[in-house]
Formats: C-alpha cells, structure tokens, sequence
C-alpha cells in the first residue's frame, strides 16, 4: 500500500509579501520541506504554476496543509472550486491551520461534512468581502489623496530652459529630430508632449 504524504502549499499575492508566517506554521505542523510548494504572484496573475505542480502530485489519502482558506483562490466561487477538486476529485484531506473546524479528517460522517462544508462556505465568503473591502478602501485613499493634491506616478520630466530655442532650430531643420531629444534628454513621447505644451503656451 502507498504511503499517504504530507504536503504544504503557501502562497504571496505579492512578490512584496513576506511568505515567512506561512512557512513556519508548515514547519509547525512537520511538513517536509520538500514537499511545500510555493507561489509568489500579483493578484492579476493566478496562473499558479506551483500549485499546479502539487495538485498533479497529490493522490487519494494525502494531506494538505494551508494557513488560511483564501490562499486556495482569489474569491468566492474560486475557493470553493479548489475545495472540491481537492477532496472530492483526488480524495485527499485538508487542514486550514487558522481555522480548526477546516479539517476533513475530523467528522467524516454526513454531519461532520455537512459543518465542513457550510464553515467554508462562510468562510470563503468572508475572505472575498474582506479583499473587496480592502480594494474599496485603497481606493477611497487615493481619491482622498488626489483631493489633497497628492501626486501620483513618475513627476513630470521638465523641459530645459533653452526648450524654445532647441525647438525653433528643429522647426527650422537646422537640427535633426535625435539631436532635439538628445538635448532635452527627453523621449520621442515626452518631446511631443512638451512641445503641445509649448505651443499652447505661445499661442496663447
């Protein structure tokens, strides 16, 4: 008979976010580290080729261990898909490390599955309301911001005090388009830009 494995799956929804808690509450738990898989992506990117890996290497009877039900998906349907391939399709187990009542192993009567289930259901609902809220709240800061008059993005480059003069030889063809930008120190965008500027500014 197969031996069962122990694995562990951690995931950063940023490449800024330290994946350490994580790791450790693996280690906690005497997940090898070998068998801990890990994906460092931004919230647009949820290819997850990590977590593809170990789902093709998981079979019938393994456990998995995850801090928190939000890194299965981004979202409601997402979490609750993952769930059922995970212990429906292949048959392994799962533990939710911050959450104890998410542990397949535990009740595996009609009711204990009936209480598994409705938890993650609630519980995957609350962790999509919760990443929504946070987006509506980053969102609300920035138009405050804004309001204030807090600039956001590169600063705008500034042309040089002979910008004028540069302009006039271009226009003129005493000097070519590339010695013009070399002299701003500008790209082709920047220059144009500027330059709608200026002559909004001279036509005044």
């Amino acid at each position: 008979m197969e031996e069962k494995k122990i694995y562990g799956y951690v995931r950063c929804s940023s490449i800024d976010q330290n994946e350490d808690r994580q790791m450790i509450a693996l280690q906690e738990v005497s997940v090898p580290e070998k068998n801990i898989f890990m994906d460092k992506q931004s919230g647009k990117d949820f290819e997850r080729p990590n977590y593809k890996k170990l789902v093709q290497e998981l079979k019938a009877g393994d456990l998995l261990y995850i801090l928190s039900i939000d890194r299965l998906g981004r979202n409601y349907e997402e979490i609750q898909n993952q769930w059922r391939i995970l212990t429906k399709e292949i048959g392994i187990d799962i533990s939710v490390l911050d959450m104890p009542m998410l542990d397949t192993r535990n009740g595996k009567d009609l009711m204990g599955t009936f209480i598994a289930d409705l938890v993650l259901q609630i519980l995957s609902f609350v962790a999509q309301s919760e990443r929504e809220n946070i987006k509506k709240r980053q969102a609300e800061g920035i138009a405050a911001a804004k309001v204030r008059g807090v600039k956001f993005g590169r600063p705008k480059k500034a042309a040089p005090d002979d910008f004028e003069k540069i302009v006039r030889a271009w226009e003129q063809k005493k000097l070519s388009f590339t010695d013009a930008l070399e002299m701003c120190n500008m790209s082709e965008a920047t220059f144009y830009r500027r330059l709608r500027e200026y002559r909004l500014f001279r036509n005044k």
